[in-house]
């Protein structure tokens, strides 16, 4: 029976101290990136007037608020970023879109520093200051607004009690109609690859 009992003692210790070691952990992180956008450059309107938008390197800041250690939401933000358009590799004018996206996250909690996660949600792009240099000889125009998906895995690696490394892909579903004339070419998918690397501050 004093076996028995000290065993108990012994893990409701370690389970109070496991308690008490994640109650210190903030409720709240906020992270900064930099993040590599691959563009995929598909869907009807790409394959009929070779359109694609650049590549480039973005800032990225987010968001995040924890429920419970392991479930979080994340809120991912950036300023309107500016793209080259192209159709058939000549430059015909440029864009800016704004994307907003809000994950819902699963957290790992039993690496250590190592913290993995996975996340998905959904994104909302607007598109705005479109520019036509006239190259194509008919006016071209993008819709405005977007909605899709977007699923997410990164990591971060504790330094200490508040700071950390982070490291994120995520997969953003982003499409628009494009219209050349006022005629109607179908769907471009931007549907990028984000990259990112950065720091996380909690608390």
């Amino acid at each position: 029976m004093k076996k028995t009992l000290l065993a108990v003692a012994a893990l409701c210790a370690m389970t109070s101290g496991a308690a008490m070691a994640q109650q210190q952990d903030g409720k709240w992180q906020v992270r900064v990136r930099a993040v590599n956008l691959d563009a995929a450059n598909k869907g009807a309107a790409a394959d009929a007037l070779k359109l694609t938008v650049n590549d480039k390197v973005i800032p990225e800041f987010d968001i995040s608020y924890y429920f419970t250690p392991n479930f979080a939401a994340e809120l991912v933000l950036t300023y309107p970023q500016k793209h080259t358009v192209r159709a058939g590799g000549a430059k015909i004018g440029s864009l800016k879109h704004l994307p907003p996206t809000l994950l819902a996250q699963y957290h790992f909690t039993n690496f250590g520093a190592f913290k993995p996660y996975v996340g998905a949600g959904i994104n909302y792009t607007r598109f705005s200051s479109v520019k036509d240099n006239g190259a194509v000889g008919a006016p071209w125009d993008v819709k405005r607004n977007s909605w899709g998906g977007a699923l997410q895995v990164g990591f971060d690696y504790a330094l200490d009690k508040n700071w950390s490394l982070n490291f994120d892909v995520k997969k953003v579903y982003i499409d628009t109609d494009v219209s050349v004339g006022g005629t109607s070419f179908g769907k471009f998918k931007v549907d990028p690859v984000l990259v990112g690397v950065g720091v996380g501050y909690r608390f």
